[in-house]
């Protein structure tokens, strides 16, 4: 296998720094004096997304979706939840004329909201993530799913509309992930449109413990291999992802899931990493929407940052995250699960042993949550909900400057979630 260097930019460091950092659907300017550096990946040019998904589909990895089907087959596409910033209704309209072109009429088409153990998605929110396609969407149900296979003695569980279909399709974001390296692929429909078995199996502490299963990483994963099978399994045949930084989409690809992750992972690695040697007090890790309306996904950001290819916190370095959440905790059952277990806990050590023998799906965030605070304490700004904050072991503050110590060298990453920090 040809192995490719990539030289990445290093972070420019400055005596006085002005930043804007994410927060919700806008932004809060920090202006630090002292030590500041700031960490922004190179990212790339957007493309249009229309035409690349256009083209994509008719040029896919692999045979087109068309050849796949038959004119009475009935389809499944998976499509992200409102965690997500896909464009899925551009996606849709793709895949849609893809199956039209095979003879598959849109009536003959499922859409299944990919939802995990989120919350539900309103009316409204499927309008506008779905537009014209609204009418054919589903919330995932993950008490109405059914075995349809097996994969290292896990039953891999579907939701049922999808159990039946002829072909299962996905869209999706490859974007850093915490354990499968990058998201997309089968994982839409794997975790998505899965029962609490498959999430049981890949979010417990036997597999997150794994060598390999780290952010940013595909190849030789045991996370991302279980996800490649078991979307064998419950036949995901075509999948249709992009990849995006802060500047927007700058891939699209399409076709057999594996390949397609690849080829969107090669060009996030290169549009996302940024080079950081030194080490720092303080890192301010931003979020912004969709994912700060909840502590469950802002929460990420400090995972993200100290448990990547390289922390860049010295011994006892602490993570401040400005997060509005909108939705507190969250909503649906795994962000439920989140918010007991650490409200429960007394300190992050003993948390994390508890959490080391064991835990529902969906309280995987507080296990690795856990992990981190052991070692830093994290301090989320700006939100709604400081006392909530408090009560799962975090520190709360009212603005990034007073989370802050004058003398702190400080690293501001403003999309923590898209930026992979690395060693030169």
């Amino acid at each position: 296998m040809a192995v490719t260097t990539i030289h990445f930019p290093r972070a420019v460091e400055q005596q006085t720094v002005c930043a804007e950092v994410p927060l919700g659907d806008g932004h809060i300017d920090l202006a630090l004096d002292g030590s500041v550096t700031v960490a922004r990946p190179p990212g790339g040019d957007p493309v249009d997304v229309r035409e690349q998904a256009r083209l994509a589909v008719a040029e896919p990895h692999g045979p087109r979706l068309a050849a796949q089907v038959d004119p009475d087959d009935d389809i499944g596409i998976v499509v992200t939840d409102v965690t997500r910033a896909t464009p899925d209704a551009v996606l849709l309209d793709a895949l849609l004329a893809e199956l039209e072109r095979g003879g598959v009429s849109r009536e003959q088409v499922t859409v299944v909201v990919g939802l995990g153990l989120h919350r539900p998605m309103t009316d409204d929110e499927l309008a506008a993530a779905l537009g014209g396609h609204a009418d054919l969407a589903v919330n995932h149900d993950p008490d109405r799913t059914v075995e349809v296979g097996r994969v290292d003695g896990c039953p891999i569980t579907l939701f049922e509309p999808l159990a039946d279909a002829d072909l299962v399709c996905s869209t999706g974001m490859v974007e850093p992930h915490q354990y499968a390296g990058f998201s997309g692929g089968a994982k839409t429909a794997v975790i998505g449109a899965g029962g609490e078995s498959q999430i049981r199996y890949t979010h417990g502490p036997e597999l997150l413990g794994r060598e390999g299963v780290r952010l940013g990483r595909i190849a030789d994963n045991p996370f991302r291999a279980f996800l490649d099978r078991a979307g064998d399994a419950i036949g995901v045949g075509f999948c249709l992802n992009v990849t995006h930084t802060p500047d927007g989409t700058v891939g699209v690809s399409a076709g057999q899931p594996r390949r397609v992750v690849a080829d969107l992972a090669a060009q996030a690695r290169e549009a996302l990493a940024v080079a950081v040697t030194d080490s720092y007090d303080a890192v301010v890790a931003g979020v912004g929407a969709p994912k700060d309306a909840s502590l469950y996904q802002a929460s990420r950001a400090a995972t993200y940052v100290a448990l990547g290819a390289h922390n860049p916190l010295r011994t006892g370095g602490r993570l401040v995250v400005p997060a509005a959440l909108s939705e507190g905790a969250g909503q649906g059952t795994g962000e439920r699960r989140f918010r007991e277990w650490l409200s429960e806990a007394t300190d992050p050590a003993s948390l994390y042993e508890q959490m080391a023998a064991g835990y529902e799906p969906g309280a995987q965030r507080a296990f690795v949550l856990a992990r981190v605070l052991r070692e830093h304490p994290v301090t989320v700004t700006n939100s709604t909900c400081p006392d909530l904050v408090e009560a799962c072991l975090l520190d709360a503050a009212p603005t990034v400057e007073a989370a802050l110590d004058a003398t702190d060298d400080v690293l501001v990453v403003p999309d923590a979630l898209h930026t992979l920090l690395v060693t030169a």
